[in-house]
């Protein structure tokens, strides 16, 4: 892809991987859109980057997409790139009851559905360029579902399944489909998490944002680190293995919140 001639969408780009995307394609010289929840953080992304534009919407909501739709492709016709990167990761014990119908909804309203609606109301607008590029961020734990984030564990499998089926759907076109595949990555995903990830086993967000940039620029699929090669490797060979040694994270989870309790 020629990045530094494209108009590209970043949704999520207020913080983490998404704000480290705007950083360094901002380096590159393209013309970047950032598009977030937060009128307050959308401010300090501009701020940061005064040649951004910005745009408040959610993408779990089709009406806020719908209308994105519409100002985006009126002031920038010529678009031609969106990276789906809104998510949102909560640790969640499935026997949880206070969890209601729409809470437990929320993560696959925005990291799935989010990024299916996305592409469904911006494709037609892509495949009328001349390049064009769709880039949706799934996870390492595609590969392995983590107990203690098990919806967000099942959207990312989610993403990565319908990411391969546009890429075959889209076949001939003038869009190229690639999977963006961070591992643990240092972000705010992880705040308020009452235990906190090992630093040792996180990757930094520039680093990733580097590989993905360096992949796009390559046209490679699937844009990924090394150690998304070997947990896809060991998750055919030891995937029992590898889902126990997640699982111990969720019962030392379970331990923090009975301790917290008593």
């Amino acid at each position: 892809m020629d990045l530094k001639n494209s108009t590209i969408l970043i949704t999520g780009g207020t913080s983490g991987i998404g704000l480290e995307l705007v950083k360094q394609l901002t380096d590159l010289g393209s013309t970047i859109i950032v598009t977030g929840r937060k009128a307050d953080a959308l401010a300090e992304t501009k701020k940061q980057f005064p040649n951004v534009f910005t745009f408040q919407s959610d993408v779990s909501k089709a009406i806020d997409i719908e209308q994105l739709y519409l100002d985006v492709t009126s002031q920038f016709p010529n678009l031609n790139i969106i990276i789906n990167n809104a998510g949102l990761m909560r640790l969640i014990d499935l026997q949880d009851t206070s969890l209601d119908l729409e809470n437990i909804n929320v993560e696959i309203a925005t990291n799935l559905t989010g990024t299916i609606q996305m592409v469904h109301q911006f494709l037609p607008h892509l495949l009328k360029q001349k390049s064009a590029g769709i880039v949706n961020v799934s996870s390492g734990i595609a590969f392995m579902s983590y107990s203690s984030a098990p919806v967000y564990s099942a959207t990312k499998a989610g993403v990565r399944a319908y990411t391969q089926a546009l890429r075959l759907q889209l076949e001939g076109t003038n869009v190229k489909v690639f999977e963006m595949i961070p591992p643990g990555v240092k972000t705010k995903l992880q705040d308020d998490w009452i235990k906190q990830p090992n630093d040792s086993m996180m990757m930094n967000a520039d680093e990733m944002v580097k590989v993905a940039i360096k992949g796009l620029l390559a046209d490679k699929k699937e844009l990924k680190p090394f150690v998304i090669s070997i947990i896809k490797l060991a998750a055919r060979i030891f995937p029992n293995t590898l889902l126990n040694f997640g699982h111990r994270e969720f019962k030392a989870i379970k331990k923090l919140q009975k301790e917290k309790l008593s």
